[in-house]
């Protein structure tokens, strides 16, 4: 699932959330596919945005992401717990860019 502002929203994407409007009423439902019509009443509605399936895009690349983990774990390298957390933060970073 992924968070995309209407603006950017393509025909074909599926919805993973529903759209509700202000009154909780679901206006489009879970698994709803977006074609031009729908996109434009997404964007009548004021909504700035929707859940769609997929991933998420990185916007930062993977080596910028480990330099920075490195740099904000730099001060607390010789406590064993801090190197465990690291470890685990490094893995997940990992996993978002395969």
């Amino acid at each position: 699932m992924r968070k995309v502002s209407v603006d950017k929203l393509e025909p074909g994407m599926k919805l993973a959330k529903p759209v509700m409007a202000a009154s909780g009423i679901a206006l489009l439902g879970e698994g709803t596919e977006l074609n031009e019509k729908r996109i434009e009443r997404i964007r009548d509605m004021n909504i700035t945005a929707v859940v769609v399936e997929g991933v998420a895009t990185q916007v930062v690349p993977k080596e910028e992401m480990l330099n920075r983990l490195d740099a904000r774990f730099k001060n607390v390298e010789d406590k064993p717990y801090m190197n465990m957390l690291k470890k685990a933060v490094k893995e997940h970073i990992e996993g978002l860019y395969e």
